[in-house]
């Protein structure tokens, strides 16, 4: 046990590079809000343009969305941060990891708010159009508040899955928890680093978790 301690929770260690670790969760936990605005607001915006039954930009969307999905995040990320100066536009490593977790955030976060704007009965849309409304009050005062109840469970458990992706801006030199962690188990050939940084990460996304389980008790749509 004392091998074991010293290997991964070397306190002298943990005492001289703690300090700069921790400083990182400030980069990790600004990437991952960043990314759920700019991600779920995305996707709903393309749920809602998808409603509308807009032939061209439903074509457009269908293929973000598929695109997206599919992708992995490092690749995207790393297209983002090495492709685009190709074509003149340069992003820091932050809004490439940003961009590129809010992208694929987004594709998955269209799919949920179409999925839950679909499930609705249809009565509901009925009801609606009987009480004088037409398609955009019935669908932004009566449809979409009920779709988005619905879909808060997926959402919420997607949205921690992809914005969990912000130690992969490691790889485009993001320098949050884990690239930090990572530089001093290089420095200090001890791993007891990355512990604090998973213990790190554990403090800022169980809350998430928690929180998720009560809004899903909260808002869910009775069935």
């Amino acid at each position: 046990m004392d091998r074991l301690a010293e290997y991964y929770l070397n306190l002298d260690i943990l005492r001289s590079y703690g300090p700069e670790i921790a400083a990182g969760l400030w980069v990790t936990l600004a990437a991952a809000v960043a990314t759920v605005v700019l991600g779920i607001g995305l996707g709903l915006a393309m749920a809602v343009a998808l409603a509308a039954r807009v032939p061209v930009l439903r074509q457009a969307i269908v293929v973000w969305i598929e695109l997206f999905r599919t992708l992995p995040q490092l690749a995207v990320i790393i297209v983002l941060y090495f492709g685009l100066p190709y074509a003149g536009i340069t992003l820091s490593p932050f809004w490439a990891t940003v961009g590129a977790l809010g992208a694929v955030l987004s594709a998955f976060a269209a799919e949920i708010f179409r999925s839950a704007i679909q499930a609705l009965p249809r009565g509901q849309w009925d009801a609606a159009h009987a009480m004088g409304f037409r398609f955009r009050g019935a669908f932004f005062l009566v449809i979409l508040p009920q779709a988005v109840r619905l879909a808060i469970p997926l959402l919420t458990n997607r949205a921690i899955a992809i914005t969990k992706g912000t130690a992969l801006g490691t790889a485009v030199s993001l320098s949050e928890v884990l690239g930090r962690a990572q530089s001093a188990m290089a420095i200090a050939a001890n791993p007891s680093p990355l512990t604090l940084a998973a213990a790190l990460y554990l403090v800022l996304f169980l809350p998430l978790v928690i929180a998720s389980r009560w809004l899903e008790s909260r808002h869910v749509v009775p069935r």
